[in-house]
Protein backbone atom coordinates (compact mmCIF):
# COMPACT_ATOMS: atom_id res chain seq x y z
CA UNK A 1 0.00 0.00 0.00
CA UNK A 2 1.51 3.45 -1.28
CA UNK A 3 2.16 6.36 1.52
CA UNK A 4 -0.43 8.19 -0.52
CA UNK A 5 -3.21 5.43 0.62
CA UNK A 6 -2.46 5.14 4.16
CA UNK A 7 -5.99 5.96 5.40
CA UNK A 8 -8.52 4.76 3.13
CA UNK A 9 -11.34 5.26 5.46
CA UNK A 10 -11.37 9.28 4.83
CA UNK A 11 -12.38 8.67 1.58
CA UNK A 12 -14.14 4.90 1.24
CA UNK A 13 -15.82 4.27 -1.90
CA UNK A 14 -12.88 5.50 -3.92
CA UNK A 15 -10.74 3.85 -1.47
CA UNK A 16 -12.89 0.40 -2.11
CA UNK A 17 -12.13 0.19 -5.93
CA UNK A 18 -8.18 -0.52 -5.06
CA UNK A 19 -8.49 -1.99 -1.81
CA UNK A 20 -9.40 -5.43 -0.13
CA UNK A 21 -6.50 -5.97 2.29
CA UNK A 22 -3.19 -8.07 1.83
CA UNK A 23 -1.35 -10.74 3.57
CA UNK A 24 1.22 -9.35 5.37
CA UNK A 25 3.22 -11.23 7.60
CA UNK A 26 4.79 -8.95 9.55
CA UNK A 27 4.73 -7.07 12.63
CA UNK A 28 1.60 -4.93 12.13
CA UNK A 29 -0.29 -7.98 10.94
CA UNK A 30 0.65 -9.57 14.65
CA UNK A 31 -0.61 -6.70 15.90
CA UNK A 32 -3.61 -6.12 13.72
CA UNK A 33 -4.68 -9.39 14.60
CA UNK A 34 -3.89 -9.29 18.74
CA UNK A 35 -6.42 -5.73 18.76
CA UNK A 36 -8.88 -7.64 16.96
CA UNK A 37 -9.13 -10.28 19.45
CA UNK A 38 -8.57 -8.38 22.31
CA UNK A 39 -11.44 -6.10 20.87
CA UNK A 40 -13.83 -8.84 20.16
CA UNK A 41 -13.15 -10.54 23.51
CA UNK A 42 -13.27 -7.77 25.66
CA UNK A 43 -16.67 -6.58 24.72
CA UNK A 44 -18.11 -10.05 24.24
CA UNK A 45 -17.00 -11.51 27.46
CA UNK A 46 -18.52 -8.65 29.05
CA UNK A 47 -22.21 -9.13 27.31
CA UNK A 48 -23.12 -5.21 28.30
CA UNK A 49 -25.39 -4.03 26.20
CA UNK A 50 -23.66 -0.36 27.27
CA UNK A 51 -20.44 -1.21 25.87
CA UNK A 52 -21.39 -2.91 22.52
CA UNK A 53 -23.59 0.65 22.34
CA UNK A 54 -20.14 2.21 22.52
CA UNK A 55 -18.21 0.47 20.54
CA UNK A 56 -20.73 0.59 17.88
CA UNK A 57 -21.35 4.32 17.89
CA UNK A 58 -17.37 4.41 18.08
CA UNK A 59 -17.15 2.86 14.47
CA UNK A 60 -20.18 4.30 13.22
CA UNK A 61 -18.54 7.72 14.27
CA UNK A 62 -15.13 7.00 12.48
CA UNK A 63 -13.78 6.66 16.33
CA UNK A 64 -11.64 3.64 15.69
CA UNK A 65 -10.00 4.99 12.58
CA UNK A 66 -6.79 4.19 14.14
CA UNK A 67 -7.05 0.72 14.88
CA UNK A 68 -8.90 0.20 11.91
CA UNK A 69 -5.74 1.25 9.67
CA UNK A 70 -4.13 -1.46 11.49
CA UNK A 71 -7.14 -4.02 10.00
CA UNK A 72 -6.84 -2.75 7.07
CA UNK A 73 -4.11 -4.86 5.46
CA UNK A 74 -5.37 -7.76 7.65
CA UNK A 75 -5.78 -11.23 5.66
CA UNK A 76 -9.18 -12.26 5.04
CA UNK A 77 -8.88 -15.35 6.44
CA UNK A 78 -8.32 -13.42 10.03
CA UNK A 79 -10.54 -11.59 12.10
CA UNK A 80 -8.73 -8.50 11.99
CA UNK A 81 -9.33 -8.76 8.39
CA UNK A 82 -12.94 -9.68 8.50
CA UNK A 83 -13.12 -6.24 11.03
CA UNK A 84 -11.82 -4.29 8.65
CA UNK A 85 -14.18 -5.04 6.02
CA UNK A 86 -17.12 -4.88 7.99
CA UNK A 87 -16.02 -1.49 9.21
CA UNK A 88 -15.73 -0.77 5.87
CA UNK A 89 -18.39 -1.29 4.63
CA UNK A 90 -20.27 0.78 7.36
CA UNK A 91 -17.77 3.92 6.64
CA UNK A 92 -18.95 3.43 2.66
CA UNK A 93 -23.05 3.51 3.79
CA UNK A 94 -21.62 6.92 6.27
CA UNK A 95 -19.83 8.57 3.43
CA UNK A 96 -22.08 7.91 0.91
CA UNK A 97 -26.10 7.43 1.88
CA UNK A 98 -27.68 7.94 -1.06
CA UNK A 99 -25.68 6.11 -3.69
CA UNK A 100 -25.52 3.52 -1.20
CA UNK A 101 -28.99 2.67 -0.88
CA UNK A 102 -29.63 3.89 -5.01
CA UNK A 103 -27.19 0.82 -5.80
CA UNK A 104 -28.66 -1.59 -3.04
CA UNK A 105 -32.39 -1.09 -4.80
CA UNK A 106 -31.14 -1.41 -8.46
CA UNK A 107 -29.26 -4.77 -7.21
CA UNK A 108 -32.58 -6.02 -5.61
CA UNK A 109 -34.62 -5.20 -8.68
CA UNK A 110 -31.66 -6.20 -11.53
CA UNK A 111 -32.02 -10.16 -9.93
CA UNK A 112 -34.11 -11.13 -7.21
CA UNK A 113 -32.47 -13.48 -4.94
CA UNK A 114 -32.48 -14.49 -1.63
CA UNK A 115 -30.03 -12.30 -0.36
CA UNK A 116 -31.92 -9.41 0.21
CA UNK A 117 -33.94 -11.37 2.66
CA UNK A 118 -30.75 -12.56 4.00
CA UNK A 119 -29.23 -9.06 4.36
CA UNK A 120 -32.51 -8.30 6.24
CA UNK A 121 -32.46 -4.66 5.38
CA UNK A 122 -36.71 -3.09 6.00
CA UNK A 123 -38.45 -1.56 3.81
CA UNK A 124 -38.56 1.51 2.20
CA UNK A 125 -34.83 0.86 0.47
CA UNK A 126 -33.46 4.14 1.77
CA UNK A 127 -30.24 5.91 3.21
CA UNK A 128 -31.42 5.16 6.90
CA UNK A 129 -32.17 1.49 6.48
CA UNK A 130 -29.15 0.72 4.75
CA UNK A 131 -27.51 2.22 7.78
CA UNK A 132 -29.56 0.55 10.17
CA UNK A 133 -28.16 -2.94 8.74
CA UNK A 134 -24.63 -1.99 8.58
CA UNK A 135 -25.22 -1.15 12.26
CA UNK A 136 -26.99 -3.87 12.78
CA UNK A 137 -24.47 -5.94 11.14
CA UNK A 138 -21.86 -4.34 13.99
CA UNK A 139 -24.05 -4.95 16.56
CA UNK A 140 -24.09 -8.80 15.72
CA UNK A 141 -20.43 -9.05 15.49
CA UNK A 142 -19.79 -8.03 19.11
CA UNK A 143 -22.77 -9.55 20.34
CA UNK A 144 -24.53 -12.60 18.60
CA UNK A 145 -23.62 -14.95 16.43
CA UNK A 146 -20.60 -13.68 14.56
CA UNK A 147 -21.08 -16.51 11.80
CA UNK A 148 -24.55 -15.07 11.00
CA UNK A 149 -23.31 -11.67 11.40
CA UNK A 150 -20.45 -12.05 8.61
CA UNK A 151 -22.94 -14.40 5.55
CA UNK A 152 -25.73 -10.93 6.35
CA UNK A 153 -22.52 -8.66 4.99
CA UNK A 154 -21.71 -11.16 2.63
CA UNK A 155 -25.36 -11.21 1.11
CA UNK A 156 -25.77 -7.14 1.39
CA UNK A 157 -22.54 -6.94 -0.37
CA UNK A 158 -23.80 -9.71 -2.82
CA UNK A 159 -26.61 -7.28 -3.57
CA UNK A 160 -24.59 -4.42 -3.94
CA UNK A 161 -22.36 -6.14 -6.79
CA UNK A 162 -25.71 -6.70 -8.81
CA UNK A 163 -26.65 -2.90 -7.74
CA UNK A 164 -23.62 -1.72 -9.34
CA UNK A 165 -23.02 -3.62 -12.29
CA UNK A 166 -26.58 -2.53 -13.67
CA UNK A 167 -25.81 0.85 -12.58
CA UNK A 168 -22.47 0.52 -14.86
CA UNK A 169 -24.57 -1.52 -17.47
CA UNK A 170 -26.96 1.81 -17.99
CA UNK A 171 -24.13 3.99 -18.28
CA UNK A 172 -21.76 2.20 -20.74
CA UNK A 173 -23.09 3.94 -23.92
CA UNK A 174 -22.18 7.54 -22.80
CA UNK A 175 -19.55 7.19 -19.79
CA UNK A 176 -17.70 4.58 -20.75
CA UNK A 177 -15.24 6.20 -17.47
CA UNK A 178 -17.84 6.08 -14.99
CA UNK A 179 -18.88 2.43 -16.26
CA UNK A 180 -15.47 0.90 -16.19
CA UNK A 181 -15.09 2.44 -12.17
CA UNK A 182 -18.27 1.08 -11.05
CA UNK A 183 -17.63 -2.28 -12.70
CA UNK A 184 -14.39 -2.38 -10.84
CA UNK A 185 -16.39 -1.90 -7.65
CA UNK A 186 -19.26 -4.42 -8.40
CA UNK A 187 -16.23 -6.92 -8.97
CA UNK A 188 -14.93 -5.63 -5.25
CA UNK A 189 -18.12 -6.32 -3.59
CA UNK A 190 -17.98 -9.35 -5.14
CA UNK A 191 -15.03 -10.08 -3.91
CA UNK A 192 -15.28 -8.87 -0.49
CA UNK A 193 -18.82 -11.50 0.04
CA UNK A 194 -16.91 -14.26 -1.40
CA UNK A 195 -14.27 -13.27 1.61
CA UNK A 196 -17.13 -12.71 4.46
CA UNK A 197 -18.80 -15.64 3.26
CA UNK A 198 -15.64 -17.75 4.01
CA UNK A 199 -14.68 -15.55 7.34
CA UNK A 200 -18.06 -16.92 8.41
CA UNK A 201 -16.99 -20.62 7.95
CA UNK A 202 -14.39 -20.36 9.48
CA UNK A 203 -15.24 -18.58 12.39
CA UNK A 204 -17.52 -22.06 12.84
CA UNK A 205 -15.06 -24.83 12.26
CA UNK A 206 -12.31 -22.57 14.60
CA UNK A 207 -10.02 -21.93 11.41
CA UNK A 208 -10.34 -17.90 11.62
CA UNK A 209 -6.37 -16.25 12.52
Amino acid sequence: MSAEHRRPVTQPSRAFDWVIGSDDAGSALKLANETAWALLHRVRDGADPEVVDRVVHLAAESGIDDVAELWSNASPHTLAGQLWRIYLLQRIVATNPEETAHFFRQGMEAAPTIHPLVAGVADPIAPNSIAELCRTILRGVFAGDLAVALERASSYCRVMSLGTAAVADDRDNFHDEQATMLTTRSLRYSALADELHAGARRWQDGTLG
